[in-house]
């Protein structure tokens, strides 16, 4: 396979699987498995670190006119509305409270980023607990006091951001759906869990590219993704799975967004749970 023709299907996973509750790292590592690429390879792991960026940047263009809104309410905090209530500072609130136990357990982290059979067991407990998670939310077991952000609480948030921890520590286990798992347990919708989970999504994972690039690229000592140097082709390699990743996941974003006000999580539930019993077994042979 044509490196060019490997940037673009790896842009096009990225872009379909980095906000659906499947976990992109593992549908990532996997494909490049398959298709006999070293998950050793410094290169490799920059260039999904950058395609991710490149779908995480969708989000800002989708939901300007929100980020507008909240943005105009900035200067009423302390006089209309009470700093624990403003969405964006519970936002702020949440990443902290994601980014510090990640950076503290960054070699953990590193220990296991190209582990299959963690990727694999965090997908099927992942599906199980959103299966669960979902299923007592339609049978109305779950308390749903917050059918939008700017209700959310400064307890749901810390939750939230304390949850999607276990996406950085354990890849397959997925950003997306730790932090809607969570915010439905913390008595949110699944409307607003999800749009919370995608407005997290924008701090966290700018943070976590520009800190794995500046870790990476150009830099001669070792790090836990090892130094890489850039040539004008591996530049344009990125380019290619930057552009595609964008434009599949504002695609994804948009029909997500439909999808969950009629529907469920379980079909993605039940997803996670055949796709990670496959790499278990495929491991085992």
């Amino acid at each position: 396979m044509s490196d060019y023709l490997l940037s673009l299907i790896l842009g096009i996973i990225e872009g379909l699987t980095e906000f659906l509750p499947v976990s992109s790292t593992a549908h990532l590592r996997i494909f490049e498995a398959l298709a006999g690429v070293s998950l050793g390879d410094g290169y490799w792991k920059m260039f999904s670190i950058v395609i991710q960026f490149g779908a995480i940047l969708c989000l800002p263009v989708y939901f300007r006119r929100r980020i507008a809104e909240f943005a105009a309410g900035v200067p009423r905090i302390g006089r209309e509305r009470p700093w624990h209530r403003d969405p964006l500072v519970l936002v702020g609130i949440a990443f902290v409270c994601t980014a510090v136990p990640s950076l503290l357990l960054i070699r953990l982290i590193g220990a296991h980023l190209e582990s299959l059979v963690v990727m694999g067991a965090a997908l099927i407990v992942g599906g199980i607990v959103m299966w669960a998670v979902d299923a007592l939310y339609a049978l109305g077991r779950l308390p749903l006091r917050t059918d939008r952000m700017e209700t959310m609480g400064l307890g749901q948030a810390v939750w939230i951001g304390l949850c999607q921890t276990l996406s950085a520590v354990f890849p397959g286990t997925s950003r997306s759906m730790a932090t809607i798992a969570a915010g439905q347990l913390a008595g949110m919708t699944r409307e607003a869990a999800l749009e919370f989970s995608f407005f997290l999504s924008m701090p966290t994972m700018a943070a976590a590219t520009g800190y794995d690039l500046y870790k990476t690229v150009g830099r001669a000592q070792a790090s836990p993704l090892g130094a890489v140097h850039m040539t004008p082709h591996g530049g344009l390699l990125l380019a290619i799975g930057f552009v595609v990743s964008f434009l599949v996941a504002y695609g994804v974003v948009a029909w997500f967004m439909s999808w969950v006000r009629r529907r469920g999580f379980a079909p993605f539930a039940i997803y996670r749970i055949a796709f990670g019993a496959a790499v278990l077994i495929w491991m085992a042979r």
